[in-house]
């Protein structure tokens, strides 16, 4: 019988897209031939929105030395890059690996580590909140100043807001639970709120969505999966498919493969989801442009 290997998977919170990013993972190591209860053993645990946690969970897989560790989002890869210099890492849905200093490059990785990059496409979440919203001036985003992609993204919010003459209204969100008054704080001083892939805010999305209803302030997100949960539209990746491309490469890793010299994949391909009915209830008649150009209407 062949040798059971362990994978051992966390992730700084639980939410849609993260939790399908995990069921990829699984999903791909069943196609390469790892099946759990045969030859493979699936470890998971969530920090539950805690970086302490993160941190006290990486040490702990660490010590009970797996074959490979995912780590899925930046706080929680950082957290396992930390705690182990020779098991291998094969990180997920992390903005920019290289700014959080996880890789030395995206071509040649090196040390123990290696994964995939969820990099959103906010050159097109901006021309889409245009199109969607042509008399809008001024776009607020919420996010956690604590989740190094959320600085990423927001950067890129700016450059990309700036060349389609827009201005950027910030809104810090260092909790969960301050979610709500942050969205608040928007409220006439924004025509929409784009929510980039923060998992802090995204982890409170639907007292996000409340506030968007009921001041009639259209909420975006960077991420499909919050679509379904309320937001008006977006463009992102099926996080599903997001970890089918990671497992592959843990197969990869399982198989023998040393991470330090599997370049980081970019993730593929993009969908773009609406939410007619939210949309209404927030004061925004969706284009039919856009609605016969979606992949997926939710809520019909």
């Amino acid at each position: 019988m062949a040798q059971t290997k362990t994978v051992a998977i966390t992730a700084i919170v639980q939410h849609p897209a993260l939790d399908a990013t995990r069921d990829g993972v699984v999903e791909a190591l069943k196609d390469a031939g790892y099946v759990q209860g045969q030859n493979l053993k699936v470890e998971y645990q969530s920090a539950q929105g805690s970086p302490a946690t993160a941190a006290q969970i990486a040490r702990q897989f660490a010590g009970s030395r797996p074959d490979v560790i995912v780590p899925i989002s930046t706080p929680s890869a950082q957290a396992v890059a930390a705690a182990t210099r020779d098991i291998p890492v094969v990180f997920t849905a992390v903005t920019d690996p290289v700014s959080a200093q996880l890789v030395k490059s995206m071509d040649k990785p090196g040390a123990n580590i290696t994964g995939l990059s969820d990099m959103a496409p906010v050159g097109e979440h901006v021309a889409l909140i245009r199109e969607i919203l042509p008399q809008a001036k001024r776009i607020g985003v919420l996010y956690n100043p604590g989740e190094p992609n959320s600085i990423v993204l927001v950067k890129a919010l700016k450059d990309e807001a700036a060349k389609a003459g827009l201005t950027v209204v910030e809104a810090s969100v260092p909790k969960s639970s301050d979610a709500q008054q942050a969205v608040r704080s928007l409220v006439g001083k924004a025509d929409a709120v784009y929510i980039p892939l923060d998992n802090t805010v995204v982890s409170a999305l639907e007292s996000v969505i409340a506030v968007g209803q009921q001041a009639k302030l259209p909420i975006f997100s960077a991420d499909t999966d919050s679509v379904a949960r309320g937001t008006v539209a977006s463009i992102g990746f099926d996080y599903l498919q997001v970890g089918k491309q990671t497992g592959a490469i843990v197969a990869r890793v399982l198989k023998g493969e040393k991470p330090g010299d599997i370049p980081v994949s970019l993730a593929k391909g993009t969908d773009l989801f609406v939410n007619p009915k939210s949309a209404a209830a927030m004061g925004v008649t969706l284009p039919d442009a856009v609605v016969k150009r979606a992949t997926k209407v939710v809520g019909q």
